[in-house]
């Protein structure tokens, strides 16, 4: 992920805002029952429930790989680097990385709170919480989010697109994955996505993990940076 200039970000908020603008209509479309959107949750789920039931083996594939890939696991990588930061002196990018990865949690848990969309009936791993918005979509999104802000601006061009191709590939393959295990509609895990990238967003906005550049071009104050 390049650094942002000050002409470039302006492209930010509202990009998270039509994110918002997403997530609020999932959430309506759930209250208000809209009848074509549980049509294509249902489409989705049926036949992936009547595969697992048939394959379980698959289904231990996807839930093992949720579990290893999903939000958890990065919260607990994310502690190690925050604490390497902080003995390296650059508390900047661990708050960063604190406000981003580890308090995502609680964002989700409360979204999931003010919605309390029960589970598909149709799961076939245990999940607990409620199903609006999927957790593991939000906290993948801002994660992987969350590292390349952090870690690819000094990288090199090669390396920041197979980082970019790399994160949206495990995004993508994360939200399948809990579609497939029937523990999520469709519209919550597009829900989280758009509900994590929001979040994102408004952390980079509120505490940029490196200087940000002028309209003109020239850095603001140097800051501590990855």
């Amino acid at each position: 992920m390049p650094r942002t200039t000050g002409q470039d970000s302006r492209w930010l908020p509202v990009s998270a805002g039509a994110a918002l603008l997403i997530y609020a209509l999932l959430w309506l479309g759930y209250v208000r029952q809209w009848s074509w959107l549980a049509g294509l949750d249902a489409a989705a789920l049926d036949p992936a429930h009547e595969y697992g039931v048939a394959h379980p083996g698959w289904v231990t594939a996807w839930d093992v790989f949720c579990t290893v890939l999903g939000p958890t696991a990065f919260r607990l990588a994310v502690a190690v680097v925050v604490i390497v930061l902080l003995v390296r002196r650059q508390p900047r990018v661990a708050v960063f990385l604190v406000l981003t990865v580890e308090l995502s949690a609680v964002v989700t848990e409360l979204a999931k709170l003010l919605v309390n969309r029960p589970r598909p009936e149709t799961a076939l791993v245990g999940a607990y919480a409620s199903s609006f918005p999927s957790g593991h979509a939000v906290g993948t999104v801002v994660s992987v989010l969350a590292l390349l802000a952090v870690f690819m601006p000094k990288a090199g061009a090669t390396l920041r697109l197979w980082g970019g191709m790399l994160g949206t590939v495990l995004i993508l393959a994360i939200g399948v994955g809990r579609v497939l295990l029937n523990v999520h509609h469709p519209s919550d895990v597009v829900a989280g996505w758009a509900l994590g990238y929001a979040y994102f967003v408004a952390c980079l906005l509120v505490l940029p993990p490196w200087p940000l550049r002028a309209a003109g071009g020239a850095h603001s104050t140097p800051g501590n940076e990855p």
